[in-house]
């Protein structure tokens, strides 16, 4: 039977696990060093709303603005505002905060342009996080890397040993966002999902490719704990049953770099992450997986779209059904970047909690095939990453306001 569900919000944690920061309290000059934390020497999974997310062995997770002044502050335009629940999705909670702008028509001068200081910051971290990728590869079979971008706002939830005076608005400047757990809200508006389907796919020369509705159906493994498997399936219209396609394991995150464009209505994160198609079940483990798979009913008026008869969401006492996405997602491609329109509608059995979420993901496929590459110039990577970030500085980043 399903509950009712209460919205989440679609933002991406990037916590860790709620461990004491090593970075200093205070805020400014360390924007210049990229505020870097490294997390522990074993694979971790954090839970930000509905969604489970595993980070690697050596997971980078940082964040930097971009637009500060001369002096490396904020720019006194440059605000700590507080985002009401109900806007960005929740019901519980404290109020969490974002970054506000209200002269961002009229930037301040910088010395570089942000692409390229962006880039500067970037480069190495994604180096060095591609060869853990690399490490990775050598030890399992059908990994597959990728490196995107996303849209939409990053939000600092206070905490309670950072006091409410030095959250408030006006206090940009002061705040110790370094000490705050962040996630980054990916529920762009309408207006902004139609641009970018209407003018700026043909403006960065992506044709077209297709349109695919799938559900993804979530799995726990009872041996494998940390981990959660996807199953990825079509429809098929004439049985109103699904269609088993690939069996995955979640992406695993090795890199994210969350930047916030001070001068943009809109943030960034760039990501590094891989995943992994499971090839090697058993015929035991595939009859499981079918059976549960084979049990789902469709059904538009529940949040995800599927539901499963009483007693029928788990099978052989090992694997058992989590949580279903249903996507309807555009597909735009060109040799270099692939760019995908979501709208997204998920629900979490665990949590009973349910969203529903348009996004835009732009994968940027020839860094990746350049860093696989057996010799890598650093000057190579860079200038493409330079290439990729104007395009998005450009294209990308603004939209009307929104959560403020």
């Amino acid at each position: 039977m399903r509950h009712s569900y209460e919205a989440a919000s679609s933002s991406e944690s990037s916590d860790t696990h709620n461990r004491p920061s090593p970075i200093p309290k205070s805020l400014v000059p360390q924007f210049r060093r990229n505020l870097n934390l490294r997390l522990p020497p074993k694979t971790f999974s954090q839970r930000c709303g509905n969604i489970i997310y595993n980070y690697a062995k050596q997971a980078i997770s940082t964040w930097f603005p971009v637009g500060l002044d001369h002096n490396h502050q904020f720019p006194s335009s440059v605000h700590v505002t507080p985002v009401p629940l109900q806007l960005c999705g929740r019901t519980t909670g404290t109020n969490p905060l974002v970054l506000f702008n209200n002269n961002n028509n009229h930037p301040v001068e910088q010395v570089r342009s942000p692409w390229v200081y962006i880039a500067e910051n970037v480069v190495s971290d994604l180096l060095s996080s591609f060869e853990n990728v690399k490490d990775e590869k050598l030890d399992l079979e059908d990994v597959k890397p990728k490196l995107v971008a996303r849209f939409g706002k990053i939000l600092f939830h206070e905490s309670p040993s950072i006091s409410e005076e030095t959250t408030r608005v006006g206090l940009a400047a002061e705040t110790t966002l370094s000490q705050l757990r962040r996630s980054f809200y990916t529920n762009i508006p309408n207006s902004y999902m139609e641009n970018i389907k209407g003018e700026v796919a043909q403006k960065i020369k992506v044709d077209f490719e297709e349109e695919k509705d799938l559900y993804h159906v979530q799995l726990s493994d009872a041996t494998l704990p940390d981990s959660t498997i996807s199953c990825k399936c079509s429809v098929i219209k004439e049985d109103k049953r699904l269609q088993l396609c690939k069996i995955e394991l979640q992406p695993l995150r090795h890199m994210v770099i969350d930047i916030s464009c001070l001068d943009k209505n809109l943030d960034l994160r760039l990501m590094l992450s891989t995943k992994r198609t499971l090839t090697a079940l058993t015929d035991d483990e595939m009859q499981s997986i079918r059976s549960l798979i084979n049990s789902a009913i469709l059904d538009q008026d529940v949040k995800g779209g599927l539901r499963w008869p009483l007693g029928k969401a788990s099978s052989g006492g090992r694997y058992c059904v989590v949580g279903v996405w249903h996507t309807i997602a555009k597909d735009y491609k060109s040799s270099s970047l692939s760019l995908k329109v979501r709208h997204a509608d998920r629900y979490d059995f665990r949590t009973s909690i349910g969203e529903a979420t348009r996004e835009i993901n732009l994968k940027l496929k020839n860094i990746v095939s350049l860093l696989q590459e057996q010799e890598v110039e650093v000057s190579s990577v860079a200038e493409m990453l330079k290439d990729h970030l104007k395009l998005i500085w450009d294209h990308f980043l603004c939209c009307e306001h929104f959560l403020t």
